[in-house]
């Protein structure tokens, strides 16, 4: 248990996510939580994250180490049942704005951010292969919730039509403004020189595996061996994960066709370079502008390192 310093400052309720989740839910004073927009690293990090706290590179069952206590579709009471059952230093995951989040004395609060036409070309794939079994049962949770007269659909298989929608409101897919792109890297961004919040970049992770690990083993406060590194870093690669799909994610098959291995895409960025229609990357350059301050829009875009060079 730890001392609760502020409760969440807003509700965020969308077709995946919901704050209230985080009610009642019994911080510990050495928890880590990872929040993220979809398809900006979670995973990735959660993987990083796990590693350091067992400072080993085994692979490990990602979803059932790693707690969400804002996802709608387990069973009620589910996620705050696994996290009361783990008796390591816990990592949990969450898909909320920063100001939709309880804050706790020692908790740690790390957001990984991505470029939105990198995250939209990510999340296209990942609402393409829904399966039945998660559709259905989103449709049971939410015919319960009057916010909602519709469930999940899979996406338009084409992503130019899916990147156009994304832009014309992303909402009509998550449900919930706050839990959309733009006000949950506003609100992180907001809270950038919080001591208890990291803010980390997919593109600097990209550029410096390494280095962007040490900076969260850092912020955790966790020594790891220097003869270990290399381990860590080889098991955090991409093509590493990938190949341990079916390990780190024995699960997935839930959720999409094709399991982990189809969750664990591609990993890379710039994919929607010769895909999406030059108007709608206009339209993007016009949001970030209007929804982002500058320095936030250049952190977006580039990542820490990216705006040093």
């Amino acid at each position: 248990m730890t001392t609760l310093i502020r409760g969440p400052l807003r509700e965020a309720r969308s077709k995946y996510f919901d704050s209230r989740g985080w009610d009642d839910f019994q911080a510990r004073s050495d928890d880590v939580v990872i929040a993220t927009y979809p398809k900006c690293g979670t995973t990735w990090t959660q993987r990083i994250v796990g590693m350091l706290i067992f400072q080993s590179d085994e692979p490990f069952p990602v979803q059932d180490s790693s707690p969400w206590p804002d996802f709608r579709l387990p069973p009620p009471g589910a996620m705050h049942a696994l996290a009361e059952s783990q008796t390591h230093r816990r990592f949990l995951k969450s898909h909320l704005p920063f100001d939709a989040l309880p804050v706790y004395e020692g908790v740690k609060y790390i957001h990984v951010a991505r470029d939105g036409r990198d995250a939209a070309m990510s999340f296209h794939n990942h609402k393409l292969n829904y399966t039945d079994q998660v559709i259905a049962r989103a449709a049971e949770v939410l015919a319960d919730d009057p916010k909602f007269d519709t469930g999940i659909s899979r996406a338009d298989p084409d992503p130019a039509a899916h990147f156009h929608a994304w832009l014309q409101g992303e909402e009509d897919h998550i449900g919930d403004p706050a839990c959309g792109f733009w006000h949950i890297e506003r609100s992180f961004w907001d809270a950038r020189d919080e001591p208890n919040v990291l803010l980390v970049h997919y593109g600097d992770m990209k550029a410096d595996l390494e280095g962007e690990m040490r900076r969260i083993a850092e912020f955790l406060d966790i020594d790891i061996p220097e003869e270990l590194w290399p381990r860590l870093t080889e098991a955090a690669r991409f093509e590493s994960m990938k190949g341990k799909a079916e390990e780190l994610m024995p699960t997935a098959g839930e959720i999409w066709q094709g399991g982990g291995n189809t969750f664990l895409n591609k990993g890379f960025n710039g994919r929607w370079r010769g895909v999406f229609h030059e108007q709608d990357l206009d339209l993007y350059d016009a949001k970030v502008k209007n929804e982002f301050a500058p320095d936030l829009a250049r952190w977006i875009e580039y990542g820490r390192l990216g705006m040093a060079g």
